[in-house]
């Protein structure tokens, strides 16, 4: 065994008594834990320093129908965030300051090129404590911070590293750990100054968790959104654009139903990594539409834009449940972009998607609570109606959910045309349709056992293109 001896003098009379070297040994042993625990003093220290200077400056924001995290960036209060944080607010939020208080604050701007950057201002207030803005650019594995509100825990603190920067828009990859309620809340470096905005993570499945994916809005872009917001150039809606390039599917108003998937691999939206795909129609001004998204996988969400890739209008569950729903006036004649979206990132699955002319055409109507099945509508079949491409004729789309083996028995009647109803599954495919109930009238009748769980579409239909006029449908699970 090699003890380290130091050499020996030949002066001396006899070697060092052998307790010197083991000594010495000893201590070279231990040195190196001490250099370790030196070097974990001066991270923790690191770490207490980043938190103590920041965390003044996190706050919590609640909106009412969710919440998130933002960062003070002026001593009068204004706060950056989120869009996704805020854009569903329908007047003032709750900022929960460091020191407990609870102030009201407006909403002033959303990020003009749709990232999801938005600021809120806090009323009446001065003298706050603010984050320090980053000047540098980060670089892959250099440490990361994270202050936010997680499920509700103000000023959780967090560390990792940056992970990855992505090379097309500079998105800041990250460890720390970041979860639901983190929106919006600072990143930090080793001088505790905000270097990016914590926007997303990426799960997996069902779970709603941190995986050590997180993304970050980078710094240059929060500087070029907070230059607009100075010179007044910000939309008070919230946007979602800076898209990447597209190749949208070709589709039209009044076509058949669109049964698609999202998936890794399809479009992602720069400003919070939600998958998407692109469908194009043409509109004329003035035109009322009905734009309809169901998912049974996901929380749906539509955007429209209009040729130039300028926010038309947005929308999240206004179709019921996690549906999407958008009924709007087109405001000028030409194609339209229609985002088939995600509400947060993560989330994939099946979905299907109506484009009608007209509004109220499309109805999703789930089962009640105890799961009896009873839709009653009454409509009318007009010159501003969907047209099925094969013969011409007007029809409406009526949408309900059912059971594998639930019976229903659907009845459509009118004095005014001749009656035709098709149900169809969720794919589109047909699964019974009638003209006549019997030979001594024109309303139609259907009496189906589901085959599966899950929704299906009523097409209320003329039997020829003549068919015009009043109509009522009723829906019901049979007895």
């Amino acid at each position: 065994m090699t003890l380290g001896l130091p050499t020996l003098s030949p002066t001396l009379a006899a070697p060092k008594p052998i307790s010197t070297p083991l000594t010495q040994s000893t201590k070279a042993i231990t040195s190196a834990p001490t250099a370790a625990i030196i070097a974990q003093s001066s991270d923790e220290d690191t770490n207490v320093r980043v938190y103590d200077t920041a965390s003044p400056a996190v706050v919590a924001i609640d909106v009412g129908n969710g919440s998130g995290s933002g960062s003070i960036i002026t001593p009068n209060g204004l706060v950056l965030t989120n869009s996704h944080v805020v854009e569903r607010a329908t007047g003032p939020v709750t900022v929960k300051l460091n020191d407990g208080r609870e102030l009201l604050a407006d909403v002033v701007g959303f990020d003009p090129t749709g990232r999801d950057l938005a600021a809120v201002q806090i009323r009446n207030v001065s003298n706050l404590p603010t984050i320090r803005r980053g000047r540098d650019s980060v670089r892959v594995g250099q440490r990361a911070f994270a202050i936010g509100s997680p499920f509700g825990f103000s000023n959780t603190f967090t560390i990792g590293i940056v992970s990855r920067i992505d090379p097309d828009d500079g998105t800041i990859q990250t460890d720390a750990a970041i979860n639901p309620g983190n929106s919006g809340g600072p990143l930090l470096n080793s001088n505790a100054e905000l270097v990016g905005v914590n926007t997303a993570i990426y799960t997996t499945g069902e779970n709603a968790g941190n995986i050590g994916i997180g993304f970050a809005i980078p710094i240059n872009h929060v500087e070029s959104f907070l230059t607009a917001l100075a010179a007044g150039d910000v939309p008070v809606a919230a946007v979602r654009t800076g898209l990447p390039a597209l190749t949208p599917v070709e589709t039209s108003l009044d076509a058949p139903p669109i049964f698609g998937s999202l998936t890794e691999g399809d479009n992602v939206l720069p400003s919070d990594r939600s998958l998407f795909d692109a469908y194009r129609f043409s509109g004329r001004a003035g035109q009322s539409v009905s734009l309809a998204m169901s998912s049974q996988d996901f929380d749906s969400y539509l955007i429209l834009l209009d040729a130039d890739g300028n926010s038309v209008t947005f929308d999240d569950d206004s179709g019921g449940g996690y549906d999407a729903l958008i009924q709007t006036t087109l405001p000028t004649s030409g194609d339209y972009l229609l985002l088939a979206n995600t509400y947060e990132s993560g989330q994939s699955g099946s979905y299907r998607l109506q484009l009608s002319s007209g509004t109220g055409n499309v109805a999703a109507t789930p089962p009640s609570a105890s799961g009896t099945l009873n839709l009653q509508r009454s409509g009318s079949l007009d010159d501003s109606d969907n047209t099925l491409p094969s013969d011409g004729s007007l029809f409406d789309a009526y949408e309900f959910s059912g059971r594998a083996g639930q019976t229903v028995e659907i009845r459509l009647t009118s004095t005014e045309f001749d009656t035709y109803l098709i149900l169809v599954d969720e794919s589109g495919a047909s699964i019974d349709q009638n003209d006549d109930a019997s030979n001594t009238t024109t309303n139609s009748f259907l009496r189906v056992t589901l085959p599966q769980t899950g929704r299906y579409s009523v097409y209320v239909n003329s039997y020829d293109a003549t068919g015009r006029g009043t109509y009522n449908l009723v829906i019901r699970e049979a007895n």
